[in-house]
């Protein structure tokens, strides 16, 4: 008996561990919004640097809900929509609040505007549909909805998505799209909260999430790389961040 209770509180302090390292893993911001993701020569939204926050000040935010829609096709990667959902999000909200970008943006019209352009691409509960095309269409809703919340983080004044449950789309489209790992780290960011860590109530799943990411990430792949760059205090490469996330339990 004493020797089952020592083994589940080692169990336990492992477990806690390790989320204080996951929640640790280089977020000094919203990590949705806050920190890019590589994408290699692939097409998004312009930008003038390699600064998170390089906006291009002469781009016309009048064209923001077209260009970003044009770009997710059914083509696109989910790393790219990733850094295009990333890059709409501090054009039409972030930009609002923070001095540094200096974008000329005044009021969430164009913001509100993409959300309900992207809610209306997913198809409605019953409706017969194709399994890829819908994965997409909630992933990217749910993934547009979940950055707004991060960039508005409560303390910015924006709240456009306060009611929508981005993160059970991502989910629902992970489990349409038959566990797509890079969906699988859009997740593990989208139920993290930034420097604070995981939700308390995502916890295991935000673990379970960044476990499958991890491994289904190949040596050397785009995904690989942005995995270690979100997560470098857990591993310098994918073999090192997987051996660390397996030290974890839920």
């Amino acid at each position: 008996m004493r020797r089952n209770l020592l083994l589940s509180i080692s169990i336990t302090l492992t477990s806690l561990i390790f989320l204080l390292v996951v929640q640790q893993a280089a977020f000094a911001g919203p990590p949705l919004v806050c920190h890019p993701f590589e994408i290699g020569n692939a097409r998004s939204l312009p930008w003038s640097g390699s600064n998170w926050r390089d906006v291009d000040k002469k781009y016309d935010i009048n064209r923001l809900v077209d260009d970003t829609l044009s770009l997710l096709t059914a083509e696109t990667p989910i790393l790219v929509r990733m850094e295009t959902l990333r890059r709409a999000t501090i054009y039409a909200v972030w930009s609002m609040n923070d001095p540094e970008v200096s974008y000329p943006v005044k009021d969430a019209t164009v913001a509100n505007a993409l959300l309900s352009r992207l809610k209306g691409r997913v198809p409605y509960s019953g409706v017969k549909s194709d399994r890829k095309p819908t994965a997409l269409a909630l992933f990217d809703y749910g993934y547009l909805a979940e950055s707004f919340k991060q960039a508005g983080d409560g303390s910015r004044g924006v709240d456009l998505a306060k009611d929508v449950d981005g993160y059970a789309m991502i989910v629902k489209a992970i489990a349409i799209g038959e566990g797509d790992p890079a969906m699988e780290f859009a997740a593990a960011l989208a139920s993290s909260d930034g420097p604070r860590g995981a939700h308390p109530s995502l916890r295991d799943a935000h673990l379970a999430h960044l476990r499958k990411a991890v491994a289904g990430a190949n040596e050397g792949s785009l995904l690989a790389r942005n995995l270690v760059t979100h997560f470098s205090n857990m591993g310098k490469t994918i073999g090192e961040l997987r051996a660390s996330v397996a030290t974890g339990r839920n």
